[in-house]
């Protein structure tokens, strides 16, 4: 299927690896232009010249790297100083810190709340107008399958990004809607990415387990008995962002091996 990406222009936050890196790479096998964003550089600048090998050069799509802390001001100044206009932006930040609600002060929910909720919503209002303007626009926020089901020691995560997904059901159906722009929540569940490895280290050492232990626990819990790879990821974050995903907005897609046992 030709999602019909290509030629378009995405903007992709935590893109030095895990899930955004995986994001990146799909949008770029489906010929989009990508300017991947992380703070670390050189981190940053190996996975840009893996994209450029691995799948820019069959594709003929651009890669540009931007070494920045997006959840920052000046962050994003510096990116949007190397391009304006995006027809694709998926917002993604470092997860808060795990932990016991009661060690968290103003400061732990202040920049949890700045990096999870409020860069996303800063990258909206600075890239929807001009893709309402030009009829199409994807905007992809990588948020967690907590929000469904909160884990207890991701209490900062839950609360933030739960923020975010209140301003995105009331803003995606704002009349962006009608001007071809969707904005969508993807919501990953357990990934085999450094995220995951530490909060299981962080379940380990909170309840005197070994972590191989902890971890076989975890992935039996899960329906499809494994954990996700960023690649599958990105290919459903590419689905969001394509041509046929039009009619696809203010949605939380789930996606975690069957492990919420909801039916809503």
């Amino acid at each position: 299927m030709d999602l019909g990406l290509r030629g378009k222009w995405a903007l992709v936050c935590g893109a030095s690896k895990g899930l955004g890196l995986g994001c990146a790479r799909a949008l770029v096998q489906e010929g989009a232009n990508v300017l991947i964003v992380a703070r670390g550089q050189a981190q940053l600048q190996a996975s840009a010249t893996e994209l450029i090998a691995a799948h820019a050069n069959n594709t003929g799509a651009s890669v540009l790297f931007c070494a920045q802390d997006i959840t920052t001001e000046a962050g994003r100044a510096a990116v949007f100083a190397l391009r304006r206009d995006f027809d694709i932006v998926v917002t993604n930040a470092g997860g808060p810190p795990t932990g016991n609600f009661r060690d968290w002060d103003r400061e732990a929910w202040i920049k949890a709340v700045d990096a999870n909720m409020l860069t996303p919503i800063e990258l909206i209002k600075a890239t929807v107008d001009g893709m309402a303007a030009r009829g199409f626009g994807r905007v992809v926020n990588i948020t967690s399958s907590a929000v469904k089901s909160p884990i207890d020691i991701l209490g900062l995560s839950n609360g933030a990004r739960s923020g975010l997904t209140g301003f995105v059901a009331g803003v995606a159906r704002s009349s962006l809607a009608a001007q071809g722009v969707t904005i969508n929540n993807l919501l990953p569940g357990a990934f085999d990415t450094e995220r995951l490895r530490g909060t299981l280290q962080a379940s380990a050492s909170k309840t005197g387990q070994p972590l191989d232990i902890v971890t076989n626990t975890r992935r039996q819990a899960i329906p499809a008995q494994r954990f996700g790879t960023p690649d599958e990821f990105g290919a459903v974050c590419a689905f969001l962002c394509s041509q046929q995903a039009g009619y696809i907005t203010g949605q939380n897609v789930l996606v975690d091996g069957g492990a919420y046992p909801g039916t809503f």
